[in-house]
């Protein structure tokens, strides 16, 4: 359970990222190395989203 959890936790940070990113992509005054390091930790959380998600599989297996 606490697996779920952690991945339903990493979900939310996913979307609140991907809402932060699209909000400094219609500002066009944002600063695109802040736009890069939403990109890098956005991507980091879907990695770590995908790795829980194999991993999970791989012990129901």
């Amino acid at each position: 359970m606490a697996l779920q959890a952690h991945l339903v936790e990493l979900e939310r940070k996913h979307k609140i990222l991907e809402n932060e990113l699209h909000e400094a992509l219609v500002h066009l005054s944002t600063d695109d190395l802040h736009i890069v390091e939403l990109k890098r930790r956005k991507l980091m959380v879907k990695d770590e989203i995908e790795r829980l998600k194999q991993t999970a599989s791989d012990t129901v297996h």
